[in-house]
């Protein structure tokens, strides 16, 4: 039996019987969008690289690129998110010597596994795009049904959007194609923070159930006691553990306001209406109505906001002092990555990894 905490199959299946289909389209305009998405990701290749000034490694594979629905997105995420935790669970156990009874186990994860599926065919209704980095071995996925109803619903240029959206998607590609040692790190990270837990899977599995109960609660539109600030993360209570998510966050901060940076780097002359949409879009983020508002909180996508704002200001600082090649410097090595609080300081991570004092001019 699986020592799985949550049974991803089961949340696979109920998403998908939750999630509706998405914007009204004919068969014709469908495969309109499914191909110009394939265009644009392709075309944002050169425009992403030309850009930042980094290649895929010798050797690296050759990504894919995925246009899904809702339900294709969720059995991705199910996939990939099995492929995250269940070694971190299986791990967990092993360092503990404890592992629950088949019973317990199997009503837990089935519990826990109905109540994903509803966060999942949630979110699933959400996301426009996602570069895979575990599970899948690297993928790009597009979410064709949520892009053409977040640009209806914006009112924006739709190839002007869909090149902009693949912007954001090929830079990630490109950051972990162009450097080889970034996935590594990551599961290094994860490594780490099994090495530094000794918490009971059991106690894991409560905790999960009752964070994820909160988010399904939501859902549901039924209310929430408390604020939980902290989302998934308030799984995590330890120093040691949190010092461990510190580096986790300054890397994702990076990575993502790069690809924040690049969205709007590229220019009018590339997307004519970039102003238009950074302004509309941004309004988009802010969520819509107040169960939205409480489910981006719970599921930490508050935090990712502000992970959007704190990389993109380190790297647009950086980039202003010492340019693009000095940025790159980032890329050399986990020492290079930025410290949490260099994010909100860039110049900081000037002086300490160039060895420079950060002088404007």
């Amino acid at each position: 039996m699986s020592s799985s905490l949550v049974d991803w199959a089961l949340a696979n299946r109920t998403a998908k019987r939750l999630v509706n289909a998405g914007p009204v389209t004919t068969r014709e305009e469908a495969a309109a969008v499914v191909a110009e998405l394939h265009e644009c990701a392709a075309a944002a290749v050169a425009h992403v690289q030309a850009l930042t000034g980094l290649s895929p490694a010798p050797g690296a594979p050759t990504p894919t690129v995925a246009v899904v629905d809702r339900p294709g997105w969720v059995r991705a995420n199910t996939a990939g998110m099995s492929a995250l935790l269940d070694p971190l669970t299986e791990a967990l156990q092993e360092k503990t010597g404890s592992k629950p009874g088949a019973i317990a186990q199997a009503v837990g994860s089935r519990a826990t596994g109905l109540q994903a599926g509803g966060v999942l065919a949630f979110v699933s209704s959400k996301v426009l795009g996602q570069y895979e980095v575990f599970g899948s071995g690297g993928r790009l996925l597009l979410v064709a049904p949520n892009i053409v109803e977040a640009e209806r619903k914006l009112r924006v240029d739709p190839y002007d959007f869909r090149l902009w959206v693949c912007l954001h998607e090929v830079t990630h590609q490109l950051q972990f194609t162009a450097v080889p040692w970034l996935t590594p790190y990551l599961e290094s990270q994860i490594e780490a923070f099994v090495e530094v837990s000794d918490l009971d899977p059991a106690v894991l599995r409560e905790r999960l159930r009752d964070v994820v109960s909160s988010l399904s609660d939501a859902v549901r539109g039924k209310p929430v006691e408390g604020d939980a600030p902290g989302g998934l993360m308030a799984l995590i209570a330890d120093p040691a553990q949190q010092e461990v998510m510190d580096r986790v966050t300054a890397v994702m901060s990076l990575v993502e306001g790069h690809a924040e940076f690049v969205m709007d780097g590229v220019g009018p002359d590339v997307l004519p209406t970039v102003a238009t949409l950074r302004k509309r879009f941004s309004q988009r983020r802010k969520g819509t109505g107040p169960v939205d508002r409480v489910l981006r909180r719970l599921l930490g996508l508050e935090q990712k906001m502000q992970q959007y704002a704190d990389g993109r200001h380190f790297v647009a600082g950086v980039v202003d002092l010492v340019g693009m090649e000095g940025f790159n410097t980032v890329w050399t090595g986990p020492e290079t990555l930025p410290l949490k609080d260099e994010l909100t300081h860039p110049e900081r991570w000037v002086e300490r990894v160039l060895h420079r004092p950060a002088v404007t001019v």
